[in-house]
Order: C-alpha cells, then sequence, then structure tokens
C-alpha cells in the first residue's frame, strides 16, 4: 500500500510538516515522487517511520536516531526487542507515579492514611529507573550488580528528610562547581568544598565510599559524555574541572 504524506501523516498521527521535515533532513525519504510532484511512501517508509517515533518516544534526539536507523549495522528486530525492554521499564516508572498519585488522592479524601515516607516512593522510583536507563550498562559494568542493587536499596528506603537534603545539596554541589570553575584552580578552598559536596552527595546513595571510587566516578563524567553533559551545562569544562579538584580532594591524582 502506498501513502501520500497527508495520508501517512493522519495514519501516524504526525504533521505533514514533520514528514516534510524528515525528507529534508534524510532521515525518512518517500518511496517516490509521482508525475503531480507529490513524496508517496511504500511499507517500508511506513516500517521505518514506525521506528524512528519509537526512538522519538524514548527521548533519542533525531541526529542520534539518523545514525542509528542509516547505520548497516541496524536490525529491525533487535530494535525492535529493545523499544519492549525500554518501554516496559518506562511503564514501571509511570505505575509507580501513578499508584503515588492515586495514594495521595486518596488520603486527601480520608479513605486512607499515607506516611511521609510513601509520599516519595514513586519519585524515588522514576529517579532509579531514569538513572539505570541513561547509566545502568555503564556504572555495572565499573561497579558490579550488588554494589548498584544496595545503592538502589539505600536511595529507595531514603526518609523524606534526607530526600530533601540530598536535593537541596544537589543544587548547592552545582552552584558551589560553577563559582569553583570561575577560579580556574581545583586546588582553590571552593573546589575542594566541591569536591566535599560532591561526597557528601554520594554518600546519600552509596552503601560505602573509598578514596578510589570517587576518583574512578569522577574520571567517568569526563569519559562519558551524558555525565560530562550534566556537568557542563552551565560552564563548558566543568566535568573535567570537577574530576581534578576530586582527585586532588581524595590524593588519586594522576
Amino acid at each position: 500500500m502506498e501513502y501520500t504524506v497527508r495520508s501517512l501523516a493522519k495514519l501516524a498521527g504526525v504533521s505533514s510538516r514533520t514528514l516534510r521535515y524528515y525528507d529534508e533532513i534524510g532521515i525518512l525519504k518517500p518511496f517516490r515522487i509521482n508525475s503531480s510532484g507529490y513524496r508517496i511512501y511504500g511499507e517500508e517508509e511506513v516500517d521505518r517511520l514506525q521506528q524512528i517515533l519509537f526512538y522519538r518516544e524514548l527521548g533519542v534526539s533525531l541526529e542520534v536516531i539518523k545514525s542509528i536507523i542509516m547505520s548497516s549495522a541496524f536490525n529491525v528486530k533487535e530494535a525492535l526487542l529493545d523499544h519492549r525492554v525500554k518501554l516496559l521499564e518506562k511503564r514501571t516508572q509511570l505505575d509507580a507515579l501513578i499508584e503515588n498519585v492515586e495514594k495521595t488522592i486518596a488520603r486527601s479524601e480520608g479513605r486512607i492514611n499515607m506516611s511521609n515516607k510513601e509520599k516519595f516512593e514513586g519519585f524515588k522510583q522514576s529517579k532509579i529507573e531514569e538513572n539505570e536507563k541513561k547509566y545502568g550498562k555503564e556504572i555495572r559494568e565499573k561497579y558490579g550488580d550488588e554494589t548498584v542493587d544496595q545503592a538502589n536499596a539505600k536511595f529507595r528506603n531514603m526518609s523524606e528528610a534526607n530526600y530533601k537534603k540530598m536535593i537541596n545539596l544537589e543544587k548547592e554541589l552545582l552552584d558551589t562547581l560553577a563559582e569553583a570553575f570561575k577560579t580556574g584552580d581545583p586546588a582553590s578552598d571552593i573546589a575542594q568544598k566541591t569536591a566535599d559536596l560532591h561526597k557528601q552527595w554520594l554518600l546519600f546513595s552509596w552503601s560505602a565510599y573509598t578514596k578510589e571510587a570517587h576518583a574512578n566516578l569522577a574520571q567517568m563524567y569526563v569519559d562519558d559524555e551524558r555525565f560530562a553533559a550534566y556537568y557542563d551545562k552551565k560552564q563548558s569544562g566543568s566535568a573535567e574541572f570537577l574530576r581534578d579538584a576530586i582527585y586532588i580532594y581524595t590524593g588519586m591524582k594522576k
């Protein structure tokens, strides 16, 4: 079966403008252009659009999607299996949040009692799922399943007070890092304060602390572009600066 831009857009629930843009950037070209100049899409293009929309639903950028599906190593079945795993993870995350909302509604109506710990369970589980999706593979390979599972369990069982402290400490850490970066000296007092704040932040979830593990994590922040992007969002080079400060703080400078 063949589709025009308009009919395919209606079928997929996207705009005609979106399909034209996908054509322009080369991620989804029409099968052919008919005598009237209309873009015509076939079954292969429909399948590719489905893959694009799966990836978009998972928050993957168009640039990355293009590099994936245009690769000679791209395998549709493997991609679908991977989509299924990630969507199930996302469903688990949403289910936890929905349950939390439903409990909160029931509490407001006087139907149940809800502990302060329960109020934050959905958010904490959501954070665990998000971290697993983004960084789980690398962290587990580096530190092992047992260490990561223990950290997740500690975070999941965190009290409301400690949860709030952790969130506030993370903000203080990033603000202090921004100020320390301006000095250009990872050995400065404020840079070393940043490293100490980072240690304190880690202890909310780490079951045990070692200087070596702290230094290794700091290096991962630089090596992995996702971690680097998080710390570099205010100022490019902040991840490297933080690593250097932590190297000095832990005495693990290389």
